[in-house]
């Protein structure tokens, strides 16, 4: 399957450090979130992905354009004007980045590229979270279904400490920064039958999440795989401090690589 992602957003939310850089290119322990998104699929054997490109896309084009060079010992003769490659740590990737416009939509940046499906079956996911997700058992969850799209469903970490409280008034139980409220959200990690660009228009304001995925669901056509791992969206400058200390640390949970 090829791995679709989504990577033109404007990230507004992390405007500190999307000012000059689209938000899948923000770094987490010196690398772009990108990159640690695309070395999750590629562990699990995934390595044909197509990037929608939108604002500052050109940023993208020009990091894997020079991606290999970055990632090999050269040795460089000027007076021939040659360069040979030595040892490289590049990755096995294949990348088709594809332009959809600055100012699409989800939904439509999706239809745009379907001709790089090939009319097969696919990944898809967003630019901006990272989890230590098993991706052969979310496609066994997918194929098991019958479905036309699975999404994977996580219970976020609440902001703030939970306390339980008697009818004395009396703090029986607090729990720092339980699950949420018992609500399962998109976590996005899909996978696509290619009937979900039925649920697709051209419009360029059409979002992903809203009016084809609640028809999706309307048709009962949405399979939910239950994440309980690690899921971390990064939305905001304090979700990437906190990205980089779990990097830093050597305990990054999405590193199954």
């Amino acid at each position: 399957m090829k791995v679709m992602i989504l990577a033109g957003g404007l990230g507004t939310r992390l405007a500190e450090e999307t000012i000059l850089r689209p938000k899948p290119m923000v770094e987490i322990g010196g690398m772009p979130i990108l990159w640690h998104i695309m070395k999750i699929y590629s562990h699990y054997g995934f390595n044909e992905f197509i990037i929608l490109l939108g604002y500052k896309g050109y940023v993208i084009k020009e990091y894997f354009a020079n991606y290999y060079l970055h990632s090999s010992d050269v040795t460089i003769d000027l007076n021939l004007n040659t360069m040979s490659f030595l040892e490289s740590r590049s990755e096995k990737w294949k990348i088709t980045l594809v332009d959809t416009g600055e100012k699409a939509m989800t939904g439509a940046r999706i239809k745009k590229a379907r001709s790089y499906t090939e009319g097969k079956p696919f990944l898809l996911t967003y630019g901006d979270g990272l989890s230590d997700i098993n991706l052969h058992k979310l496609i066994k969850s997918h194929s098991n279904s019958g479905k036309a799209i699975t999404m994977t469903s996580v219970q976020p970490d609440g902001r703030f400490g939970a306390l339980h409280i008697n009818e004395k008034n009396e703090i029986v139980e607090f729990s720092e920064k339980p699950k949420g409220d018992g609500n399962w959200i998109n976590g996005g990690f899909f996978v696509c039958e290619q009937k979900v660009f039925d649920y697709l228009t051209d419009a360029e304001d059409l979002v992903f999440e809203q009016e084809p995925l609640c028809k999706l669901a309307a048709d009962l056509e949405m399979n939910a795989y239950k994440h309980f791992g690690f899921w971390k969206p990064m939305d905001a400058l304090r979700d990437k401090q906190q990205l980089d200390t779990f990097w830093s640390s050597g305990n990054a949970p999405w590193r199954i690589w």
